[in-house]
C-alpha cells in the first residue's frame, strides 16, 4: 500500500469544529481504505497475499459489503476461502484439533483493513503534535475545539511528547486539558437536567429542557467515540 493513501491536511479535520476532529480523521482514514481496497488494490498481489492472512472483522467486512460492485469484494473472499480451508484443514492427520482452533481463531481476530488504519492513524496523530508545535493557524484551530472524545483525549494527553513538542508542549496539555473538562462539566449539567425533567412536576407541557434533549447520545459519543444519529 502506498505511504500516502492515508495522507490528508490535518487542519480540515479541525476546521469543522463539529464533534471530536481525531474522530473525523480516522474516519476519513477509514473510508480512503475501504475504497482503496475494494478498487486498484484487489489485483494487487502482495495486498491479495495480506489479506489472505489477516482477513476482515466484521466492522469492516460490512462496510464493505454496502459499497457498490461486489466483484472486488468477492475475488478477495474466494481467495481467501480457499486459503483459510488449507490452512485450518490439510495439515494431514497429526494436525490437532487444538491446534486447528488456534490458527482460526488468530484468522478470526486479525482484520487488513484494522492493521491499516492503525498504520495510517498513528502517522496521522504525530502529524497533528508536529503541526501544532510548527504552524500558529492550526494552534489556533486546536485550541478553539470545543470537543474531544475521552478515547482521542487520552490518545493525545499520553502520547504528546516534549521531543517534538518543544516549545508549545505545555501550552498543547493545557488547551486540551481546558477543552474536554470544559465540555464534560457541561455534558454532566446537561444529563442532570435530563434526569431530572422526569419528574413529574417538571414535566409539564412547557417543560424547558435547555440542551438536554440530546445529552445521552452526546454522552455516549464522548465516552465510546460512538457515532449516533
Amino acid at each position: 500500500m502506498r505511504e500516502d493513501i492515508c495522507t490528508i491536511p490535518i487542519s480540515e479535520a479541525f476546521v469543522e469544529n463539529d464533534g471530536c476532529p481525531i474522530c473525523r480523521m480516522r474516519k476519513t482514514v477509514e473510508t480512503r481504505i475501504l475504497d482503496y481496497i475494494m478498487g486498484a488494490a484487489m489485483m494487487e498481489p502482495d495486498v491479495r497475499i495480506e489479506t489472505n492472512r489477516l482477513g476482515f472483522c466484521q466492522n469492516h467486512l460490512s462496510g464493505m459489503m454496502k459499497k457498490r460492485g461486489r466483484l472486488p469484494l468477492a475475488l478477495m473472499l474466494e481467495s481467501q476461502t480457499k486459503e483459510l480451508y488449507d490452512n485450518l484443514f490439510k495439515g494431514g492427520i497429526l494436525t490437532s484439533y487444538q491446534k486447528t482452533g488456534q490458527k482460526a481463531m488468530a484468522f478470526h481476530c486479525s482484520c487488513f483493513v484494522c492493521d491499516k488504519i492503525n498504520w495510517g492513524f498513528e502517522r496521522m496523530i504525530n502529524t497533528v503534535f508536529l503541526t501544532y508545535e510548527r504552524d500558529k493557524d492550526f494552534r489556533d484551530l486546536f485550541d478553539n475545539q470545543n470537543y474531544f472524545c475521552l478515547e482521542h483525549y487520552s490518545l493525545l494527553s499520553a502520547n504528546a511528547s516534549k521531543k517534538v513538542m518543544r516549545k508549545y508542549y505545555s501550552e498543547f496539555n493545557k488547551a486540551l486539558e481546558n477543552t474536554v473538562s470544559k465540555y464534560l462539566e457541561n455534558l454532566h449539567y446537561d444529563l442532570k437536567k435530563y434526569c431530572s425533567m422526569y419528574d413529574y412536576r417538571n414535566n409539564t407541557e412547557n417543560a424547558d429542557w435547555g440542551n438536554s434533549k440530546d445529552s445521552v447520545e452526546r454522552a455516549a459519543a464522548f465516552l465510546t467515540s460512538l457515532e449516533t444519529d
